[in-house]
């Protein structure tokens, strides 16, 4: 099984739906997780509005520390765009999406930001898949 932890401040948005979108789109060799250095303890309204727009309920998710993942290795830890802020975690190999922080973004933005983060989660996965 190929772990994936995908991390941002607040959990709250880019790590959550990059998470959803492992579970829409992975397969069964891949377990995906989420994080925040900063969780804000809540799920964006906006992220749960724009994944409701392709049948997934994001509101079922938690928005978690790091404290609250598993403390074994990862295959991939994934840093959305929250720099200095994401924590070392244990893993084999570390990627950053530069992915702006859509929670002030209107609507039109947001889903821009969501369906750039659904394109790099098929891309990993399908090269994870070979």
């Amino acid at each position: 099984m190929i772990k994936i932890l995908f991390v941002c401040i607040e959990n709250s948005n880019r790590s959550q739906m990059a998470q959803a979108f492992v579970k829409i789109h992975g397969k069964a060799f891949v377990e995906a997780y989420s994080a925040g250095s900063r969780p804000s303890g809540k799920i964006n309204q906006r992220a749960i509005e724009a994944m409701n727009e392709l049948d997934y309920d994001l509101s079922l998710h938690l928005s978690k520390s790091l404290n609250n993942i598993p403390k074994d290795e990862f295959d991939f830890v994934i840093s959305m765009g929250c720099g200095e802020d994401c924590p070392w975690v244990k893993t084999k190999n570390r990627l950053d999406w530069d992915i702006p922080d859509p929670k002030n973004m209107d609507k039109g933005e947001f889903r821009q930001i969501r369906d750039l983060i659904e394109t790099k989660v098929k891309k990993l996965l399908k090269l994870l898949d070979h």
